[in-house]
């Protein structure tokens, strides 16, 4: 099964965006975009973003500073970082019976002479149906481990390559009295949302209305600092983050090393799995 990414600043991937990059062992395809974005190579990459209001007015501007990796660094940052996902995600559950796990066979199947047939010990035997597999699969751990710092990089790399495909907008999850898709589309369109473009919305704290009503919307996806993640990232066409949002984002992937609002608890769990969760401390 192949795996479409469509990401806008696609210079991390292709460095001819008119050419298709196709990977039988992954299986996954990047396709071509006509609005490419360079990678910044400085350490931190400051952008000025507009903040929009409910109503769709300009009201002010934040700012979104954040690491990115070097030029000749980054594309295989990030790529190292979502192969890394990839590969995590993956459950090795295939799983067949050896000769000696399959039920049966205690007793040989018919005399060893004067039959005219092959001599047989056993129902098990690989050589009969219902029996055993020679060097079948086994459940096996896919998992990979990659160094903390080095996959918050790749995360901040791809922000700061996206940034000019994102918008800031003010809190809007007490604007919503009751789930409404209709309303959640309206105000898409009025953010300058196209509601059949992939967006991915980052908010620290989301409402049940606002859950309720963008769920029907296949190309959205709604985001927390827990469950933010580099394919999503790279899978979206636009980004919307609230103002709390931006503020997580230069706390956790700016300059500053030091979580002083933002805590982190990361558990390592067998195989090289690492699993992150974010609580944002008062």
């Amino acid at each position: 099964m192949s795996t479409s990414l469509s990401f806008f600043s696609s210079t991390i991937f292709l460095s001819n965006p008119k050419s298709n990059i196709h990977s039988q062992k992954q299986r996954v395809f990047f396709k071509p975009l006509t609005a490419t974005t360079t990678i910044r190579s400085e350490a931190a990459a400051t952008a000025t973003i507009p903040i929009l209001s409910f109503d769709g007015t300009e009201v002010g501007s934040t700012t979104l500073n954040i690491k990115s990796a070097p030029l000749d660094t980054a594309r295989a940052v990030v790529h190292r970082g979502l192969t890394t996902d990839l590969r995590n995600a993956r459950a090795g559950t295939a799983s067949t019976l050896t000769r000696a796990q399959v039920r049966g066979g205690g007793i040989k199947p018919y005399p060893q002479k004067k039959t005219g047939r092959a001599r047989q010990g056993s129902k098990r035997t690989p050589l009969r149906p219902g029996g055993g597999v020679v060097f079948g699969p086994k459940p096996k751990d896919w998992s990979v481990k990659i160094n903390k710092k080095e996959k918050r990089l790749a995360i901040s790399t791809a922000l700061s390559s996206a940034v000019e495909n994102a918008i800031v907008v003010e809190e809007f999850g007490d604007k919503f009295d009751k789930p409404k898709t209709k309303e959640f589309i309206e105000l898409m369109r009025r953010w300058g949302l196209d509601p059949k473009e992939k967006a991915l919305f980052l908010m620290t704290e989301i409402d049940e209305n606002v859950i309720l009503s963008s769920r029907n919307i296949r190309t959205l996806k709604m985001l927390t600092p827990r469950t933010l993640n580099l394919f999503d990232i790279l899978d979206s066409e636009k980004l919307v983050f609230t103002k709390s949002a931006v503020e997580f984002l230069n706390e956790r992937y700016g300059n500053d090393d030091n979580d002083n609002e933002w805590e982190f608890e990361e558990q390592e769990e067998d195989g090289g799995k690492v699993e992150e969760s974010a609580e944002s401390s008062e």
